[in-house]
């Protein structure tokens, strides 16, 4: 049995054992930035990858070891801080022919399920609400462990992927590329690196 869920496998919560170290840490946890990662990776005129990533964002985790099913998810992104690497393309993101970041400021993500797929692999599901659009995703979560620091922080991390198509969001802005195909990917690829901090 995991973090975020089980597999069913027609025994109860009540049936299922769960281990003092899983037991240890039922809590709530809130995502340390400068230690975490929000990325994406979009195709560029169809042959190359560009990465970005959000500078600013808060979330929380509730952690529940007694049945993890009921464990979830909060994360709150500010689209004025994305960042590519270059000045020019983060300012045309924020623009109205992207993000709209003056009149749409956050991306959320908030999980309504979770399931575990055995080891250390989870499957998370939520809404994510982008320019005004809430639509479900699904995540790819890989539990990293547990572990105090040098600080006394009671640390989990975790790593997760998923894939969305932009346009599902209202995000369809493009270019004709001369020998075919466009400038940018509708598919866009999301990566989390995340370390939460259990709270006081």
């Amino acid at each position: 049995m995991g973090i975020f869920g089980r597999k069913d496998t027609g025994a109860s919560i009540a049936d299922t054992a769960v281990t003092p170290d899983l037991a240890a840490l039922t809590g709530d946890y809130s995502i340390d930035p400068a230690h975490s990662t929000i990325g994406f990776v979009a195709r560029h005129a169809m042959v190359t990858n560009v990465k970005g990533k959000f500078n600013d964002f808060t979330g929380s985790l509730h952690l529940d070891g007694s049945d993890p099913s009921r464990s979830s998810a909060s994360i709150d992104v500010k689209m004025e801080s994305i960042d590519t690497g270059s000045a020019d393309r983060d300012g045309h993101l924020r623009s109205a022919d992207f993000f709209k970041t003056d009149e749409f400021p956050a991306m959320t993500f908030r999980s309504t399920s979770a399931e575990a797929l055995g080891g250390d692999d989870y499957r998370i599901t939520g809404d994510l609400s982008i320019l005004g659009v809430t639509k479900p995703i699904t995540i790819h979560l890989e539990f990293n462990g547990s572990a105090k620091d040098p600080f006394g922080n009671e640390r989990v991390g975790f790593e997760g992927k998923a894939e969305i198509l932009r346009s599902e969001w209202g995000l369809t802005w493009n270019a004709a590329l001369e020998t075919g195909g466009v400038l940018v990917s509708d598919k866009i690829k999301l990566n989390f690196d995340i370390s939460a901090i259990k709270n006081a």
